[in-house]
């Protein structure tokens, strides 16, 4: 009995030890669980974690008289920061000529520069772009379509091709497009359209018919609009509906400052069930973290 009184106590206090050795600390608390508690380091405000959110960039005009450097360093401030995906606002090779060669030679630069992003990228084409027939068949060959659309999650994404055909114009054809894909994607969440130039300023009333058509179409719909061209940013509302023109990621710019929308930026946005919350990013401010250089500390 002896024996047996002994064994269990010897038991009982392995039992404690591992249960004191295996313990948790008590000021570790489960932040998916608790909610509200004056007892925890942190707010009451939710964690932000919405599986149908999701978060993409804008990189807009390059060109029109690029500075060196800026654009291809943006595809390195744009890996920090880890998209989903890259969408554009056109404008991102000089053009301007219908020598093959050149603009080969200026499509490979462009893509060099692509390929070092690690989220997909995609083409919205500009006026330097696609700025005669030559570059139209070049674009083409090298792309496919100039405007097309793509879905997802649940928002549908429309490119427009302002340049259709060159310059500065949209083709009977493509809006027949747009009608197709709305007609066919009618209950999406939400519609974003990407274009170059901003036909929906006043400065473009007798070139843009073909755009009023396509904006009719949008009008029973959320849907928001981003373009560029103008290197200045600006945002607009027609339609009770967000429009943003984009400044530059690049393109010539006196860099006058974010308040006169003369800025090397790129757009960050997180799309939401109710609509596309913006972030403007300056260039001029994103850095990794070798900012200063490895410190070496003593040992």
């Amino acid at each position: 009995m002896k024996n047996l009184t002994t064994k269990i106590l010897f038991v009982s206090l392995i039992v404690i030890i591992s249960s004191l050795i295996h313990a948790k600390p008590t000021n570790v608390c489960n932040a998916d669980t608790v909610q509200n508690s004056s007892q925890v380091s942190w707010t009451d405000r939710p964690i932000l974690n919405n599986p149908l959110d999701f978060q993409f960039a804008v990189v807009s005009d390059r060109t029109g008289g690029h500075r060196p450097g800026v654009f291809s360093n943006a595809m390195h401030q744009i890996n920090l920061l880890q998209p989903e995906f890259v969408m554009s606002v056109g404008d991102l090779i000089e053009g301007a000529t219908t020598n093959i060669d050149i603009l080969k030679k200026e499509f490979n630069e462009m893509d060099s520069f692509l390929n070092t992003l690690k989220m997909r990228f995609f083409r919205v084409p500009g006026n330097h772009d696609i700025g005669n027939r030559t570059m139209l068949e070049v674009y083409r060959k090298r792309y496919g379509s100039p405007y097309y659309h793509f879905i997802y999650k649940d928002v549908l994404f429309l490119i427009i091709s302002t340049e259709d055909p060159p310059v500065t114009k949209i083709s009977d054809e493509q809006v027949k497009y747009v009608e197709k894909v709305l007609q066919e994607n009618k209950n999406v969440r939400w519609t974003l359209v990407f274009m170059h130039e901003p036909m929906f300023m006043k400065t473009y009333d007798k070139k843009n018919e073909n755009w009023l058509k396509i904006e009719k179409l949008l009008d029973n719909r959320p849907y928001n609009v981003f373009a560029g061209h103008y290197h200045g940013y600006a945002k607009f509302v027609r339609n009770g509906q967000k429009y943003i023109r984009l400044a530059t990621t690049g393109g010539a710019s006196n860099l006058s400052g974010a308040k006169n929308g003369a800025f090397d930026h790129i757009m960050w946005v997180t799309m939401t069930d109710k609509g596309p919350l913006i972030a403007n990013v300056a260039l001029s401010g994103l850095y990794d973290e070798d900012l200063k250089g490895e410190v070496k500390l003593a040992k």
